[in-house]
């Protein structure tokens, strides 16, 4: 009955089954473990109006112009450029760090003197991260310098990842990197907003076609059988010639052979409080006080009238397969060396397409993933 079966409903499965079924006319079927559309993208209205984002916040960002104009197709945008603060010594300051937080934190002389400096060695509107600003041998940025460090980084890192920002690959301690201009959002692409209706309208447009079949709270392993020593695919005991595209964890497609890869996971905690606001942007982040790492507010990324508000803390903890979701990937030697087999292994298979953020054990943006799920397309499939 499908040419394509696709296991898993985010951006990436929904990209590729949207462009299959309105590009080349052919059926698909999507299989989804939960009870909803659109991986750690959906959200969903409180009683009180409040759109939540149940996985976290989700900012949508991009310099990819093609990436805009394609959700532009699914969706209206509203217009949001993200800012968050950090509660540090009992003060909140601008982050990215930037010239402007200079001056929040510092007395006004000590600030200018550091502002010149940064300008001195680094040029106007670079980009720094904090491991690379540490190199630097002059005494006041050496002073800056650990200062961020020992404010802004170590304890958040420590929380994030159980990890000191030195023994964490350094893309990502550079996600967040000092910013040597006054530009305090926290990100600076040039496409920027949220879904108007939000990401699960979005979804329910991209799979809006007659030749998209959904079956949720469905376990597609228990379907699916990948023979290692012929490499083909049966799907309900039958073998499947149709392409197989999945987009789950790959350590979980191959029942976990090599063991199971690391990631880290986070416990959700919503409070619903009778306030207009709580805070004064969508996110704060705590590096240093609390257990939980950030704040956010959702309020502030949909403005909705009413007088309740709804925040949700993040407490970062370890993953456990099976029980909790793997939302960063944690590279170490051995994960990516045991990533590495599993891929191996998936070359076996002709009509296996891995795409996305667990099949390919990879940190991607939503601009990324859906990038890199058009190119597929355009490369593999069409």
């Amino acid at each position: 009955m499908f040419h394509y079966i696709i296991v898993g409903a985010g951006f990436a499965g929904a990209v590729l089954a949207e462009r299959i079924a309105n590009k080349l006319g052919k059926p698909v079927l999507i299989i989804e473990k939960r009870n909803h559309i659109g991986g750690n993208c959906y959200d969903f209205r409180s009683k009180e109006g409040i759109l939540i984002h149940q996985y976290g916040p989700h900012l949508f960002h991009t310099d990819f112009k093609e990436v805009w104009n394609y959700l532009s197709n699914f969706t209206d945008w509203h217009l949001y450029q993200h800012k968050v603060l950090a509660y540090v010594d009992g003060k909140k300051i601008s982050i990215p760090f930037n010239l402007n937080t200079l001056y929040q934190i510092f007395p006004r002389n000590l600030a200018k003197i550091l502002e010149e400096k940064l300008i001195k060695f680094f040029p106007y509107g670079k980009k720094i991260p904090i491991l690379e600003l540490k190199k630097v041998e002059d005494k006041d940025i050496k002073f800056l310098a650990e200062f961020i460090y020992e404010k802004i980084f170590l304890n958040y890192t420590q929380k994030q990842w159980g990890l000191k920002p030195e023994e964490l690959d350094a893309n990502v301690t550079a996600r967040v990197p000092i910013l040597i201009s006054r530009d305090d959002r926290y990100f600076q692409d040039k496409y920027q907003g949220v879904p108007e209706e939000g990401y699960t309208k979005l979804f329910k447009k991209m799979l809006k076609n007659n030749k998209i079949k959904l079956l949720l709270q469905a376990d597609a392993l228990e379907f699916l059988k990948l023979d290692m020593n012929t490499g083909k695919i049966y799907f309900m005991g039958k073998e499947f010639k149709g392409t197989l595209i999945y987009t789950g964890p790959i350590d979980e497609l191959f029942g976990y052979i090599y063991g199971p890869l690391l990631y880290r996971s986070l416990k959700l905690q919503f409070q619903t409080l009778d306030k207009e606001y709580f805070q004064e942007v969508a996110t704060v982040n705590y590096p240093n006080d609390y257990d939980f790492t950030r704040i956010t507010e959702f309020k502030h990324i949909h403005p909705i009238k009413t007088g309740k508000t709804v925040i949700l803390k993040e407490f970062p903890k370890d993953y456990v397969p099976g029980k909790d979701i793997p939302y960063y990937p944690f590279f170490t030697k051995e994960s990516l060396e045991a990533y590495l087999k599993y891929k191996e292994l998936a070359n076996k298979f002709k009509n296996l397409i891995l795409v996305g953020r667990l099949a390919e054990y990879r940190y991607y943006d939503m601009d990324d993933i859906i990038k890199r799920s058009l190119e597929v397309f355009e490369e593999k499939i069409k």
